[in-house]
């Protein structure tokens, strides 16, 4: 686990932090998901499987009742064997450039799990970078999209939550936010 960064936006304390999202005690952890909410690579599949049978369960009724999640949406779960006792499901966009709305729906899947956390009276949340694993979107593009996503939410919207964090998996990512972050708080 590596340095911490942190700002505070209103009441809510924002937080970073390299580390491994799967092992956040934070009320609610977000799954950057695919479509079919089954599980599958890079974050997902490290949540499914450290979240047990439960997860998928609850994905699947889900799915039986909505049909495949479209990008920028979210869904809520239970955390299973998780120490959050929620998951946050949402599908980030595929990147194929920048010019096909990626950004739009980018910050549509933060809004989208920051409104569900504040509905579910959620205190605390721990984000990973959505769609910079194999969704390809390039990570200092996406820190930015998903900090000013995230600041302008906590800062516009009335909220239950107390607690926000990007748990970051490698220190490549974490520096790239780190340096977002930094130049976010020099604008407020």
């Amino acid at each position: 686990m590596g340095e911490v960064a942190e700002i505070i936006i209103g009441k809510v304390n924002l937080g970073l932090l390299e580390g491994d999202i799967t092992r956040q005690a934070t009320e609610a952890i977000v799954n950057a998901a695919n479509s079919s909410l089954m599980g599958g690579g890079g974050v997902d599949g490290a949540i499914h499987r450290a979240g047990g049978p439960a997860i998928l369960e609850e994905c699947r009724q889900i799915v039986s009742r909505i049909g495949r999640l479209d990008a920028g949406k979210a869904v809520i779960t239970t955390g299973g064997n998780l120490p959050a006792k929620h998951v946050i499901h949402t599908v980030g966009p595929v990147w194929r450039g920048g010019g096909r709305g990626e950004a739009e729906l980018l910050a549509s899947a933060y809004r989208e799990c920051l409104q569900l956390a504040s509905d579910y009276k959620l205190k605390s949340l721990s984000f990973p970078s959505i769609s910079t694993g194999v969704y390809s979107y390039p990570v200092a593009e996406a820190a930015k999209v998903a900090l000013s996503t995230v600041i302008a939410f906590l800062r516009d919207v009335p909220t239950s939550l107390k607690e926000v964090f990007f748990v970051l998996y490698d220190s490549g990512t974490y520096r790239a936010y780190s340096a977002m972050l930094a130049e976010s708080a020099g604008q407020m």
